[in-house]
């Protein structure tokens, strides 16, 4: 369930009794979406876990199954019906309730007998298979209906539960039956989850003995309160089963979450039919989010009404057994099976590979390389780096409090000559402690790099792989700061490697966009306004005067800039080179740059201003930084990614141009705009001879 691969595959969860008062043992499972496949004994491995861990049912719905969904209505054949009734049979070995899921909605005509028989078939064949419990998903799918089904049925939900209820009927009302909405969480209820007409059909018309998937308040929901699922119940007629998306991380290939399950109390425990995971797409990372899930779940068992205050689930506590279980499993020396993917044990004689034939280094040699053994620190460092999709853990969250302190502090020292005396030894002591959080990031990774466990370490190596660079380039970056020179390859340049800049062509689309950066885990303070930028257009000249006065009153300096000419509309902007940021409350910022600065500072136009006429900027200046840029973000805007949005368009547009640089003027005392910039990291200041002493100039690189 997701908005990006519209995909599910396997699944685990907790379903909870149908019936009684008293919490019996709870049911669960997991689930995966698109993606690499799990390989069968991953598969068989999940449901050991599972069975260990007191959780017993599995979503069956894998994209590398084409007839899950887009063939839904082929047969298996004798060879893909075998490996089908493998997985069936590993699942009731380990008591794990297997679930087949079938999704015909991206291509089904409801109405259609012949469609109807198709699902008959297709369920029945899976059912002669030793299959007992059955899925219908109608995730993710067009909610416009064919001609045929508008004259069949009055919605499309009255055509969903149609077809659901036949199916459920014709497998005799199986024990588990599940259904998947359209419209799966709230955000997607139109007006709202007690007034939509979609859900009510459901609600209303879905056979009582057929359990409904329900994400939440989002797709991804942070929080799921007691609150939100008395409301859907309503609605439903039933509790939900949550199909929670917590740990999935197939939208965004950067992220992995290896942190508690959390946000959801376990006085949701007695008013839902179930809980199911979705996990992330790599098999072994989801050791956390499962044996988490698990330990939530148990409290289904215990009276969580109880006063004594440690009865209730800790995602901390759970947290850490989790990573200490975890910690047993990376000492296990297994290797990748080359023939299919699965696994193969070494001997206890091969577990650390011979190097050295019987090489012993003399005194004045190098020492042999000696693996150090992971820790449960490095682990719980790994969790606090890679935590949840809304939140980065406590070291995470440290570390950038950190940076970003040293680079204010350091615009500080750079402004305030005085400060920088009095401010040095702490600004060196912080950077030392910096320092040292990135060297245990190094030093996890390198352990991590040593495993026995090859296996966990693949499905690991490309996320441990790019943290480790990020902080390094940070490291790097913070001993610039600070007067060293880091190594050349990690120099920030006008012309850095490729590893300077992240993201490829995915990256670029996403800094253009108006939505890049207001939801970032880390931001001071929080953005919860929309943004927008837009070309200038006449009827703003109001609002941006309004905004510039405001900041000629603010400073208070009599200092004329050939900005203000810009802004004032004397002087014309570049082609595409006049921008506007908008909130709800209207304009907010502008940006308005020449691609030329010296064309224009040597026109009679610009000599006609008097009080420019004593500003010229050197030729020198001029052949780096031709372009110059005239910007103000108001006040309200606490965003930094809002500023650094607007900049980096502007900078575009300017490149576009084939300027190779662009120049920024301030008034000495706009401090808050000085900050700003300064903390977005995109100008650096100039040193610039035979300016006035209270004029600022900023620039970069194009």
């Amino acid at each position: 369930m997701s908005f990006i691969n519209n995909f599910l595959v396997n699944l685990c969860g907790v379903t909870l009794p149908q019936t009684s008062v008293e919490l019996q043992q709870a049911e669960g499972g997991a689930t995966r979406f698109y993606g690499r496949p799990w390989t069968m004994s991953q598969r068989k491995e999940l449901f050991r876990r599972e069975q260990k861990w007191g959780l017993n049912a599995y979503l069956y719905a894998p994209k590398d199954d084409y007839k899950h969904r887009m063939y839904w209505r082929d047969l298996y054949s004798p060879e893909e019906a075998e490996q089908l009734m493998t997985l069936i049979s590993a699942a009731r070995e380990r008591d794990v309730e297997f679930i087949y899921a079938i999704s015909p909605g991206l291509d089904i005509t409801f109405s259609n007998p012949k469609e109807l028989a198709a699902l008959k078939r297709k369920l029945s064949q899976v059912c002669g298979l030793g299959c007992r419990s059955f899925a219908l998903l109608f995730d993710d799918i067009e909610t416009e209906m064919c001609p045929a089904d508008k004259e069949a049925f009055s919605s499309f939900a009255e055509a969903q539960v149609s077809v659901t209820n036949e199916l459920f009927l014709h497998l005799d009302e199986p024990h588990t039956f599940l259904f998947c909405p359209t419209d799966y969480c709230a955000a997607f209820c139109t007006p709202s989850v007690p007034q939509s007409a979609y859900l009510k059909t459901v609600g209303e018309k879905l056979n009582a003995g057929i359990d409904i998937l329900w994400t939440g308040p989002k797709v991804v929901s942070q929080h799921i309160s007691v609150a939100s699922i008395e409301e859907v119940s309503a609605v439903l007629r039933r509790p939900p089963v949550i199909w929670d998306n917590i740990h999935a991380n197939d939208y965004d290939p950067q992220r992995l979450f290896l942190g508690p399950f959390k946000n959801r109390p376990t006085e949701l425990l007695p008013k839902l039919r179930g809980v199911l995971t979705n996990p992330n797409c790599e098999f072994e990372p989801n050791f956390v989010a499962i044996h988490t899930l698990a330990t939530w779940c148990s409290y289904g068992q215990k009276d969580v009404s109880m006063d004594d205050q440690g009865s209730d689930y800790n995602p901390h506590e759970a947290l850490r057994l989790a990573l200490s279980d975890w910690l047993v499993e990376f000492g296990r020396a297994d290797q990748p099976d080359g023939a299919g993917g699965g696994r193969s044990k070494r001997q206890a004689s091969d577990e650390e590979p011979m190097q050295t034939d019987g090489y012993t280094p003399g005194p004045r040699d190098n020492p042999l390389y000696t693996a150090e053994p992971l820790t449960l620190d490095d682990l719980t460092l790994l969790s606090e780096l890679f935590y949840l999709p809304y939140e980065h853990g406590a070291t995470a969250v440290l570390m950038l409090q950190e940076l970003q302190w040293l680079r204010r502090e350091d615009s500080e020292r750079v402004r305030n000559t005085m400060r920088a005396d009095t401010g040095k030894e702490e600004w060196r002591r912080r950077a030392e402690k910096f320092d040292d959080m990135c060297a245990a990031v190094v030093q996890m990774f390198n352990r991590l790099s040593n495993v026995p466990n090859r296996i966990i370490l693949y499905d690991l190596y490309n996320y441990i792989c790019d943290i480790k660079s990020g902080v390094t380039m940070a490291k790097a970056y913070v001993k610039t700061l600070g007067g060293q020179s880091p190594h050349s390859a990690l120099a920030l340049t006008d012309d850095p490697e490729p590893w300077g800049f992240r993201g490829g062509l995915s990256g670029e689309f996403q800094r253009m966009l108006p939505s890049h950066g207001i939801r970032d885990l880390f931001r001071s303070p929080p953005a919860t306004r929309v943004y927008t930028i837009r070309p200038c257009i006449p009827r703003d000249q109001p609002e941006v005067l309004k905004i510039f006065k405001e900041m000629q009153i603010e400073t208070q300096q009599k200092v004329e800039l050939v900005g203000d000419r810009l802004v004032e509309g004397h002087v014309t902007p570049s082609q595409s080179c006049s921008l506007i940021l908008d909130d709800a409350a209207g304009v907010c910022g502008y940006a308005f740059a020449l691609s030329d600065a010296k064309t224009f500072q040597n026109s009679k136009h610009f000599l006609d201003f008097t009080s420019l006429s004593s500003l010229q900027y050197p030729e020198t200046m001029l052949q780096d930084f031709p372009s110059v840029m005239a910007i103000q973000i108001h006040s309200r805007v606490p965003d930094h990614s809002t500023a650094r949005r607007l900049i980096e368009q502007m900078l575009s547009a300017l490149r576009d141009s084939g300027s190779k640089g662009v120049f920024s003027e301030f008034r000495s005392n706009d401090r808050r705009m000085f900050d700003f910039l300064k903390t977005l990291d995109v100008f650096q200041v100039l040193k610039v001879d035979g300016l006035p002493t209270n004029l600022v100039i900023m620039g970069t690189k194009l």
